[in-house]
Order: structure tokens, then sequence, then C-alpha cells
């Protein structure tokens, strides 16, 4: 009879729901990146013609439609081989389907992880829609100095770098520190 007392009666419908938080985060931000990234590659395909430029800030920013057939910041983009575009894709969809399956591990209330995760899912999943349908990804962002070039990049690259870095501050405990201070 005591532990009649101490037992909570919980109905069907809310096991699940006390089992697992949802994770609205983790499925709405990749989506948003994904509608961004092909957003703005529709429109510079539209707007841009491949190879031209437009000057967004003198001496430091253009948007140039440029194509990258190879993998992250144009690695590969010059060498051709047998299956290029599918090896590419395959590595890809590895890759993530492991950050996915991580992110589905990590605790809910990592917050700043399952951001940074969900960033990177989101850039990833937004450059593989590219390879796969058209077997390379449009880039358009170009920053520069003088003569010197940073490589051309788009929206999901950017959701990729800034999700990345979530993750290295996030392991190096920097939200931890801060809250201390």
């Amino acid at each position: 009879m005591d532990n009649a007392i101490n037992e909570q009666v919980v109905s069907p419908g809310e096991v699940g729901a006390a089992a697992t938080p949802r994770r609205h985060l983790e499925v709405w931000l990749p989506m948003v990146i994904v509608a961004v990234d092909q957003a703005t590659k529709a429109m510079v395909k539209q707007a841009l013609p491949f190879q031209d430029s437009v000057t967004i800030i003198p001496g430091f920013m253009d948007f140039t439609h440029v194509l990258n057939s190879g993998a992250a910041f144009g690695i590969l983009n010059g060498v051709n081989f047998p299956f290029k575009t599918v090896l590419i894709a395959v590595i890809a969809m590895a890759a993530l389907i492991g950050v996915g399956l991580y992110a589905a591990s990590i605790s809910h209330h990592q917050l700043a992880a399952r951001i940074g995760l969900a960033l990177i899912i989101g850039g990833a999943a937004g450059n593989l829609i590219d390879r796969v349908l058209f077997g390379s990804v449009v880039d358009f962002v170009d920053v520069y100095w003088r003569s010197y070039h940073f490589w051309a990049f788009n929206v999901a690259d950017s959701a990729i770098s800034v999700g990345v870095a979530i993750m290295i501050l996030d392991m190096l405990g920097v939200h931890n520190r801060s809250a201390s201070l």
C-alpha cells in the first residue's frame, strides 16, 4: 500500500513525451538552413551568369557565381576521376548520417551542441542536395583582401562553419566559464 502512494499514474500519451523530450530545434533549424541555402543559390543562378561577379563591399566581398565539383573548401575541385560526384555524395551522406546519429544521442539540455549540430546538418543537407541534383555546389560569396582570396562559399558552408565553431566552443566549455564569471 505504501508503494501505491509513491507511484504516479501516467496516461499512455504522456509516456513518450516524458521519456523523450521533443527535438523541434533539430528538425526546424536544418530545414530553415536548407530553405535559405537553396533559395540563395537559385537567386544567384537566376541573376548572375556563371563566373560573373557583382561587387558587394568594394575591396572586400563580391558575389561570384562559381561551381564546386569537389569537396569542402574546393578540395578536389580541379581533379576529375570516374564517379567523383557519386563518391563525394556518398561520403557526404555517410557524414550526414553520422552527425545525425550523434545529434540524436546528445542530451536535451545540451543546447549549444544541439544548435551546432543542427547547423551542420542543415548545411550538409543543403550542399548534398546540389551534389545529387546538379553534380556540383553553387558557391557565390567571394571574400578577399587585396590579392588574397578566401575560397568562395555559400549559406550551407556558413552554417557548417558556424556549427563547427559552436561545437568546438561547447567542447572547450566556454559556456561554462562565461556562466561562472
